[in-house]
Formats: structure tokens, sequence, C-alpha cells
């Protein structure tokens, strides 16, 4: 019978000479059954789409797979449950500290939802009182923490420390955290070719109950585009404006508009049988181990094992839910299989966590944390207003995007 992870462990794996890491493995099936083909995630390589396919070693032999969920896309899928956890209100998860930046007339984002988490642009465009954030001392602290001490980071921002952060733009002092938690989801390809695998195709097709084909004037095409303009990205309106002019006098089809049906044509990419599907999770207390807090001894522990609490308290919220993308329905095979490192080639396997024991460790470091460390954490918000001029260039055009 597998043991539970207690916060004797948490401890002695923050401690020097502790456990590496401790991951979690779970086993997945497409939800349609056996038969079901999946999407798998799609990246762009050049101007085409296309699956990313390498080779693994599984069950004691290198095997073609696919990626279904990419290491910073799973790493996004804690972050979102840890989001979800704090709009909800949702204790020890709602008193982490954070920094906030809110356009006037845009959305409002947290560390944790921005790529660069606290040293994002988003961020350091910002302004506090009329001053720019750059040169606001407690962020200016933030910025300037390394592992040696990172004390001020963690007041400000602790998703910064676990789920990496990399002050990039920076012309010197630059600071960078690798991230303490991966994870991803393969899928071992059903058909296992000497060649290689061959990316399946599918049909596309939209089907329209007023007319297969809307032809419009010009004019009148026109005239449509500009009643909607506000809703309509700037290249697709240059793309109707091209149609409107070469139309001279006849007429340009309306397809743009979503008007029309769209024959099937087999040129998308398509689903992607599976023979296993493997969810995988690290987190690494060898990184933890490489920060400080100013305090040796008991008070850099606790400061690790905050954010161990916060990493698995997250993503226990995270694996509650199989949701990946459009046609890619999953369930679990099997429970998850989680085992603590004991170093020396040795391991132990931990019952899996539910969201309670979770908490309950989290909010014992912090209890640890406070005692040793004098870090409390109520929700502490670095709130920051963000540059208008942001809002005003922003597009959605992918090609302006890139």
């Amino acid at each position: 019978m597998s043991e539970h992870l207690s916060f004797e462990d948490l401890v002695a794996a923050c401690s020097p000479g502790g456990a590496s890491v401790l991951t979690v493995v779970t086993d997945l099936a497409p939800a349609a059954g056996a038969h079901g083909a999946i999407a798998p995630a799609k990246y762009v390589r050049g101007s085409q789409a296309v699956y990313a396919y390498g080779r693994r070693f599984i069950d004691g032999e290198p095997q073609h797979v696919v990626t279904i969920d990419s290491k910073s896309s799973s790493l996004n899928r804690v972050e979102s449950a840890l989001a979800d956890a704090i709009l909800d209100g949702e204790e020890p998860l709602s008193r982490m500290p954070r920094i906030q930046v809110t356009y006037e007339a845009g959305p409002s984002l947290a560390d944790y939802q921005l790529p660069h988490r606290g040293f994002d642009g988003h961020i350091r465009a910002a302004t506090i009182e009329g001053v720019a954030v750059t040169k606001e001392a407690r962020y200016r602290a933030a910025r300037d923490a390394k592992a040696a001490n990172v004390r001020a980071l963690m007041e400000l921002s602790p998703v910064s420390l676990l789920f990496g952060s990399w002050d990039a733009t920076r012309k010197s002092n630059q600071s960078r955290f690798r991230s303490a938690m991966t994870g991803e989801i393969i899928g071992v390809l059903a058909v296992q070719a000497e060649g290689g695998p061959e990316t399946p195709m599918m049909g596309g097709a939209r089907v329209d109950p007023v007319a297969a084909s809307v032809q419009l004037p010009g004019p009148v095409l026109d005239g449509l585009a500009k009643a909607q303009s506000d809703e309509l990205s700037g290249k697709l309106l240059e793309q109707i404006a091209k149609d409107v002019k070469k139309s001279a006098k006849g007429v340009a089809s309306a397809s743009r508009l979503g008007l029309g049906a769209i024959p099937p044509a087999l040129e998308s990419l398509g689903l992607v049988a599976c023979r296993r599907i493997i969810r995988s999770t690290v987190l690494s207390f060898s990184a933890l181990r490489q920060l400080r807090f100013g305090s040796p001894g008991e008070g850099d522990v606790a400061g690790r094992a905050v954010l161990a609490g916060l990493g698995l308290a997250s993503l226990a919220r995270a694996n509650r839910e199989l949701l990946i993308r459009a046609n890619c329905d999953l369930v679990e095979a099997s429970a998850p299989v989680m085992t603590l490192d004991g170093r020396n080639g040795n391991s132990r396997q931990i019952a899996p966590l539910s969201v309670e024991e979770a908490d309950a460790l989290l909010s014992a470091a912090l209890d640890m944390a406070q005692r040793t460390l004098d870090l409390t954490w109520e929700g502490q918000t670095f709130s920051v207003v963000g540059n208008p001029a942001i809002v005003a260039g922003a597009t959605s055009d992918e090609e302006d995007a890139q």
C-alpha cells in the first residue's frame, strides 16, 4: 500500500541531500476507446502546421511518439488552475502574493497569467503612482534577486521562482530562475513504421443553409465589411478591400465574411491513433534547493517547502480536469503513480495527493515560514497600471504577432 506524503517528507526533500525529485505519471486513453484518435498539439514550421514527432525509450525499446501537451503548455495548465483557485478565494492559494497589472481600457492580469511572470513586459512597461515600475524600490529589489537570496522576489512574485522566469531584456544584472516543475503528455503512436510516422489528413467543410455561394457586388461587400469594421481584424479588412477592388463592376465572393459554403477538402492535419498516452510531471527539489531566502538553515528550508507546497496544491487542482483541446478528449486509464526519489537508486511510491492533502502541506509550510522567515502570505497584491499604448497597439493578426 502506498504511503502518504507527510510534511516531514517535504521538509526533508527541501533540506540539503534530500530527494532529487517527486514524479507523477498517469496513463491516459482516448475517451472514445482504444479505436479513438486524438488531435495532438500543433506547431508551425515555416508556413505549415505540423505535429511534433520524436523517439522515446518506452517499454524497453525506442518508439515513435507525438507531443500531445508540451512542457510549456502543461505548466500553463497548472498556472490556470492556480488562477481559478485564487479567483474562487480558495485558501491557502488565495493568500499568495502576486503582481497585478491593470489596463484602464483592457484586461487585468496577474503575474501567474503572464509568460515571463514577474519580469513580463506588461509589468515592466507599467507605472505605479505615476512612476515607472522599473524605478520602484520593491520591484527593483525583486528584479535584482539572485539564487543566493530570493527573499524580495518571494514576497512579490513567488510564482516566478516556482514556474521559472527570466529578465531577458534587461541590459545587465539579469535574473533567471529555471522552472522547478515541468510536465508533458506524449502519445505512443499506434503504428511504428520503419520510415517514421506519416501525418494523417482530414477534410473540413462549411454548410450555408441559405446558399452554397454568396456573390455580392463590390460596393455591397464593402458596405458589409465597413459595418463590422470594429470587430474585424485589419488583415481581414485589407483582404476584403482587395477583393472589392478586383471585382471592379462585377461581383466578389463573401466567403471571407463567413457567408456561403466551403466544399470538403482534405487539407487539414488529421487525428492520430495512439497505443498509449502518458502524462508526466516532475517537481525538482534539486532546483528548489538552489534557492536561499536570507535565513540559513531552517528558514531556507521553509521557503523552499512553501514553493514546493504551492506547486503540489496547484498541480492537484490541475489534475482534476482533463481538458486539453478540441478532438482530444481523454480519460485516466489508471490511477496516477507518484514517486519520491530516495537517492542512490532508491525511491518510494506515494499515494496520489488530493487537493485537501496538498493544501494541508502548503499550510504547514506557511506556518513554518512564518515562524522562521517572518514570511506572511495575506494575498498581498503589488498593483501596477498598464501602459495604455500597449492596448491601443494590440492586434489579433497572426502575421503581426510573429
